[in-house]
């Protein structure tokens, strides 16, 4: 999957783009417009920076190089969840444990707002709680366990439940895990019909969205900016970089010095053939669930009954034939599942994330009119739409909370544009060999 995107590019042929409630479609730009903050870039951090402005009467115009949703926000596991990629302890010892158990309430808040915004916008995506954090080793269900014992004591959190083998078969088929930690509060959805439902909150309440509309260009302009595309521009006041694995599209300074803070990594996914009322019996109370590995799995049941399995992690930019991909993935599903052997895959589909080197999330300002939001690493779903919301607060004048998540460092992936890709091979073999221990 290039990073650079054609204009004319569509969405990918993947089950959410076969499923996608929602075929509305805004214009590419044309002419000049003023307003008072651009946004680049249609995923979660883009519109969920876009709707709370909007609603605040702020004048916002949104350019997407493609289709809304056509990156990680519409293609994604679908799964919301608490906290970070990185464990809180290290986040802790970066910052402070009181700041941690701020950024830990924060995690939870946005997974809150999810559903309130699914509510008040009436968006149709699937909306289902339930999740477990499944262990295959017994080392591995050791940390869930410390896990537990350390969000009760260091961040008030009291809501998980430990399965041994036992209950986790109780609920899921299969016979891979030696246990697993359970979340009744964090879930699952339809991502595309969710971003797609939130696209169309933020244009009724004002936000002006354009599709097919990649920046060409930027330079700064009066007191702001001046953002050139194909067919127009946009003079802005502020602006806000919200491409994520994308980045390395914009080869404009200053914000070419992103680039090297993040590392788009591709990842997979297969949509099975609908089992009707078989599928109740993979999952039973229709949990999403994700494995322990440094290269994991991770899956759920759609609302149409097919498997939806997802993994695997690509650093090297060229993407495998479909069968391949789809002969890989099956192996990994039945590894979970030897039972579907016999299962058709109906969709296949990757996609880039965008990884940072402390695996947490990178959001700050360039300059006092410059805001970014990228480093997601694969925990986005939830954090994108906090990341809005905190970017909102500072461009109306509130920088307490985008404060803090600037005390966190990130540092350079190591070995520049022609290194950092094999070094990363060397550390992904590590933690393969790591997975493997008892």
């Amino acid at each position: 999957m290039s990073t650079h995107i054609p204009p004319d590019t569509e969405r990918i042929d993947s089950y959410y783009t076969a499923s996608c409630n929602d075929h509305s479609h805004y214009p590419s730009l044309k002419g000049t417009v003023e307003v008072e903050t651009c946004i680049i870039g249609g995923g979660l951090s883009g519109i969920g920076t876009a709707l709370p402005l909007a609603q605040q009467q702020h004048s916002i115009a949104l350019i997407e190089a493609a289709q809304i949703g056509y990156g990680a926000s519409g293609r994604n596991g679908g799964q919301v969840i608490y906290g970070y990629a990185a464990e809180m302890s290290n986040l802790a010892s970066m910052i402070g444990l009181k700041n941690a158990q701020t950024l830990w309430q924060w995690s939870r808040e946005a997974v809150t707002l999810i559903e309130q915004q699914i509510q008040t916008y009436q968006i149709s995506c699937d909306w289902q709680r339930g999740y477990a954090h499944a262990a295959i080793r017994p080392r591995q269900l050791r940390a869930l366990t410390e896990w537990v014992k350390e969000a009760a004591e260091h961040y008030h959190f009291h809501d998980y439940e430990v399965w041994n083998s036992n209950q986790l078969q109780q609920q899921l088929a299969s016979e891979r895990y030696t246990g697993a930690i359970f979340d009744h509060q964090a879930g699952h959805l339809h991502p595309l019909n969710y971003l797609l439902g939130l696209a169309r909150a933020a244009a009724r309440a004002g936000a002006l969205l354009f599709e097919h509309s990649p920046m060409l260009s930027l330079e700064t302009w009066q007191h702001g900016y001046r953002i050139t595309t194909p067919n127009g521009n946009i003079i802005a006041k502020n602006l806000v970089i919200a491409v994520n694995a994308f980045t390395r599209s914009l080869r404009q300074a200053p914000i070419k010095a992103l680039e090297a803070k993040i590392l788009p990594v591709g990842t997979y996914m297969i949509a099975t053939q609908p089992f009707g009322e078989r599928a109740q019996q993979l999952i039973k109370n229709n949990m999403a669930v994700c494995d322990t590995r440094f290269v994991l799995d991770y899956y759920r049941l759609s609302a149409d009954n097919r498997l939806l399995f997802g993994g695997k992690v690509n650093y090297s930019g060229r993407e495998p034939g479909r069968l391949q991909l789809i002969q890989s993935m099956r192996r990994d599903m039945l590894k979970v599942f030897p039972q579907l052997a016999e299962a058709k895959i109906d969709y296949v589909w990757g996609g880039l994330v965008d990884i940072s080197m402390n695996r947490l999330p990178h959001f700050g300002r360039l300059n006092p009119q410059l805001y970014f939001l990228q480093g997601f690493s694969g925990h986005g779903l939830a954090a994108a739409g906090m990341g809005g919301q905190i970017i909102a607060e500072a461009i109306s004048g509130d920088n307490s909370r985008l404060n803090m998540f600037e005390k966190i460092i990130h540092h350079n992936f190591p070995g520049g544009s022609l290194l950092r890709l094999p070094i990363q091979w060397v550390g992904t073999g590590y933690y393969r060999l790591k997975d493997l221990l008892p």
